[in-house]
């Protein structure tokens, strides 16, 4: 399905974890907030794709605690700008469980198709 609304840029957020004693469990303990925004900027358009990161021995299927280290979302917005004020809105950022001094935000030129969004 065509549409006459041009394509919006696309934005690549890396979001690495702080790596102290109580990242994970900081984590964790606000993760449903963030997983209930999360689906509402899904439907809105707004994010793409997006996950989190694990350790390599988290992908094994006996371990039963995955270690999480980091985010990865690809946003679709107008501007930099916007991108930068959701990611410092969200519970991740705010909770301290995003380190704010290695986060990267950068446009992104895909090569690849995004899946569609939820309608």
């Amino acid at each position: 399905m065509s549409s006459s609304t041009p394509s919006l840029p696309k934005f690549i957020v890396w979001a690495p974890d702080y790596t102290d004693d109580g990242a994970l469990q900081r984590r964790l303990a606000v993760r449903p907030s963030h997983l209930e925004n999360v689906k509402t900027l899904i439907n809105q358009g707004i994010i793409r794709i997006g996950g989190a990161f694990m350790t390599p021995e988290s992908v094994d299927p006996a371990v039963i605690d995955k270690t999480f280290v980091g985010s990865c979302v690809i946003f679709e917005a107008e501007n930099i700008d916007i991108v930068r004020k959701l990611v410092e809105e969200d519970v991740y950022y705010k909770s301290n469980v995003w380190d704010k001094d290695r986060l990267v935000i950068l446009p992104i030129a895909l090569a690849t198709a995004l899946p569609p969004v939820p309608s």
